[in-house]
Formats: C-alpha cells, sequence, structure tokens
C-alpha cells in the first residue's frame, strides 16, 4: 500500500512540473528572418504580392507537390485566399488570407491552420530598398499558444525550427528573383 502512495505521488509530480512550468512560459512568440536580394524593389514586391508565388519558395509549399489548393478573390488584394489540404502532418490543412497591403513596404496576413491543430496567426513581408538593385526582405510570424500547451514552445524550440523555415524559404525566394 505504501508503494502505491509514492507511485501515485510521483505521477502526479510528474503531471504538475509541466503544468506549473507552463504557468512561466510566454504563451506569445515571434519569428523574424531576414535576406538581401540583389532585385530591386519593385521586382521583389510585385512577384511577392501574389500569395500563389509562394507555391514556388515556401519551405511548406514545396514539401508536398501533391496538396489540394483552393483559392478565394483575387490574388494581390486585401481579401484574397489561398487554401491548402495535404496528407502530410507537417503541411496539414489551413489558409492564409491578405489583410493589409501597403505598397512596396508590407503585406500582412492571417494564417488560420486547421489541421493537425487549429490556431489563428498573424504573419508578413516588409520589403526596403537599399539602393537601386538590392532589396531586404523581412519575413515575420507571430504565433500563440494557450495554456498548458505553451509549454511545447520551448521544449520543441518553435522559434528556432520556424526560423530555419522561413530562412529556407527566403533563399529559395532569392534564387528564383536573382536568376
Amino acid at each position: 500500500m505504501k508503494i502505491l502512495k509514492y507511485v501515485g505521488l510521483i505521477v502526479l509530480i510528474i503531471i504538475a512540473i509541466p503544468l506549473i512550468s507552463a504557468l512561466f512560459i510566454s504563451r506569445d512568440y515571434g519569428v523574424v528572418e531576414k535576406l538581401i536580394i540583389e532585385r530591386p524593389i519593385a521586382e521583389v514586391y510585385e512577384f511577392t504580392k501574389y500569395l500563389k508565388n509562394q507555391d514556388q519558395f515556401s519551405k511548406w509549399a514545396l514539401m508536398d507537390p501533391d496538396m489540394e489548393k483552393y483559392y478565394e478573390g483575387e490574388d494581390g488584394t486585401v481579401g484574397f485566399v489561398a487554401g491548402w489540404k495535404s496528407e502530410n502532418p507537417d503541411v496539414g490543412h489551413g489558409e492564409q488570407e491578405i489583410l493589409a497591403i501597403k505598397e512596396m513596404e508590407r503585406i500582412d496576413y492571417e494564417l488560420r491552420f486547421i489541421e493537425p491543430f487549429e490556431s489563428t496567426d498573424k504573419a508578413y513581408l516588409a520589403y526596403e530598398s537599399l539602393g537601386p538593385n538590392q532589396t531586404e526582405v523581412t519575413w515575420g510570424f507571430e504565433g500563440h499558444m494557450s495554456y498548458p500547451m505553451n509549454v511545447m514552445i520551448p521544449l520543441m524550440n518553435i522559434e528556432n525550427m520556424l526560423a530555419d523555415d522561413f530562412q529556407t524559404g527566403l533563399s529559395n525566394l532569392k534564387k528564383i528573383m536573382e536568376k
């Protein structure tokens, strides 16, 4: 009987530690990655303002070339929605909508993840001309995980994982634009 008490206490401690830890971990996280592309800002902006073009450089879009895609509205304008459904659990099912456009400066998106988990987050692409043939592109993401799932942010190293994915996407974009 004494052994059952100890086992029960150990199980309780194992369950309590992550729940208590999650109280002290931020529920919000973000990623910002930048890359310089040797092309004029107008060219880079004109290519990237179309969500359909992300299929050519986004790491996630390239992970499943057979995913089902659907679109609503006029690409490159506020309100346009690009959706995807994939059997690959790393890609899942979701939508991306253009929320705001500031010509040649920034495009804001809402990402709505449906599967394998539900989440709504914000992302953006920002542009800065560094010269007549040089553009700095910034890809940013702002995410949120509710308690107690926020304990996964440091455990899975989510910010670094996303940073690597964004850097891969920006590198792919650079190769396309500098051809």
